[in-house]
Order: structure tokens, then C-alpha cells, then sequence
């Protein structure tokens, strides 16, 4: 089972939604299953409500979790489908998509506008790696304290776990987070050792090191969740 706010974000993320998922819209508390050429609603039955003395205060989650797939990736990969995964998987019920520039957006805009400016960026376990979304992109390169980890969703650091021999993460950008259709592996279709793909090693402190390298190296992907929700599980 996934959640979207509303119809919208939910067409938009097709791509993403695999055949049997379940999918619940907040806006309307409606109930859709993903069939093979589409999705078909589900009827519900009345609504039994619940007391509210019996309903205990929200947790509201005040930041956006940036985390690593759970192994290295090539330049030929499904970026955005493997991080909406594997943070279901992981039981985050917030939508990731991966830290990287595609030949549909920027880096600098996966994350939408409103949540750019007054969202710390943490790591999985809540310790915060940048001030916001925002300043990332403004011209250092990404720069953050390497002593705070980044995990993986399945909870391993990947500055220091065996998975990740080369500690490089893809990116595809400039340092202000705009493509760099020369050297992002072919849009990330390519593992070729002939295409090159931009990215950057953690041990300069820098998510958006500018550094070139052949599409058929297996570096640590990124992936950032993308719209701030408020988690009543607290997640």
C-alpha cells in the first residue's frame, strides 16, 4: 500500500506503482488498486469513526530523510523506481526519488518548492546533514559535516560498509544542481565505459564534488524524500 495527496500526484508517479498496489489518496479517502492498464477505484463501506478523546496527538516530522540505496549502481539504472521501493520496503511511507539529475529535471527541483527553504535535511536516523534543501545548491559543492553517516535503507553506513568499496556517489549536476547532459551516463541508461557521469567522493565533505568518471563504476546512489508529509507513526 502507497499514499498520494490527491489523483494528480498520483498519475504523476505511475512509473512508480507496480501492479496489485494498493494506493490511498489523502485528499478524498479514496482507495485505488493498480491493474495492468490502469487503476480501478474500490468501493468502501460506511465510515466507522473513531472517539476523539481515543486519538493521540500527531507526530509531525519536520524534515526530509536523504538515504542510499541499499547497494552501488552502474549508470545504467532505475533510480527513482528502486528508492519509491525500497522506502516502502523499509516502511517509510513518504515518496524518494533519487539524488540525481535526469533529462526530465534538475537536481536543484526534485524536492517542491515549498519545502526547499524551512526543511532541515536529515540522515536516517534524524541527525540533520544540511539546513534545508536549498543549501546545497549554493555553490560549495554540497559541503556537510562528514563525521554525521548517510545509511541506507537498510540501515548501514555507507562511508564505512564493504557494499560501497568506492565512496562516490552519482549526481549528474553542477554544483548548483542543473544537469550535465554530457556527463550524466546517457539520462543514467548507460553502464558504457565509454560515457562518462558526473559525480562525487564523500571523502571531500561534498555531495556535488564536480569529478567525471566512467559510467561503468559502481557508486552509491542517493535518494531524498521529496515532499514533506506530517507521519502520524512518526517515522
Amino acid at each position: 500500500v502507497t499514499t498520494f495527496q490527491n489523483i494528480e500526484g498520483m498519475m504523476e508517479k505511475v512509473h512508480l506503482v507496480t501492479e496489485g498496489m494498493l494506493i490511498y489518496l489523502r485528499e478524498t479517502s479514496e482507495v485505488f488498486i493498480r491493474v495492468r492498464n490502469g487503476w480501478r477505484k474500490l468501493q468502501l463501506s460506511e465510515l466507522i469513526p473513531i472517539p476523539d478523546e481515543s486519538l493521540p496527538p500527531p507526530a509531525v516530522s519536520s524534515y526530509l530523510h536523504l538515504v542510499a540505496l541499499n547497494s552501488p549502481f552502474s549508470g545504467d539504472m532505475r533510480a527513482d523506481f528502486h528508492c519509491f521501493q525500497q522506502a516502502q520496503q523499509a516502511g517509510l511511507m513518504t515518496t524518494y526519488r533519487a539524488f540525481l539529475s535526469s533529462h526530465l529535471q534538475d537536481l536543484v527541483t526534485v524536492v517542491r518548492k515549498t519545502d526547499r527553504y524551512n526543511l532541515p535535511i536529515v540522515n536516517l536516523k534524524g541527525e540533520t546533514l544540511f539546513n534545508n534543501w536549498e543549501s546545497i545548491f549554493n555553490g560549495n559543492g554540497g559541503e556537510f559535516n562528514i563525521h554525521v553517516p548517510i545509511y541506507s535503507f537498510d540501515g548501514r553506513n555507507v562511508m564505512t560498509d564493504p557494499i560501497w568499496p568506492q565512496k562516490i556517489i552519482w549526481h549528474g549536476s553542477t554544483t548548483n544542481g542543473i544537469r550535465l547532459v554530457s556527463n550524466y551516463c546517457e539520462a543514467w541508461h548507460t553502464a558504457d565505459l565509454a560515457a562518462m557521469g558526473q559525480a562525487s567522493p564523500l571523502k571531500m565533505g561534498k555531495l556535488l564534488d564536480q569529478k567525471a568518471y566512467s559510467c561503468n563504476n559502481q557508486f552509491i546512489v542517493l535518494c531524498i524524500e521529496n515532499s514533506f508529509v506530517s507521519d502520524p507513526q512518526g517515522k
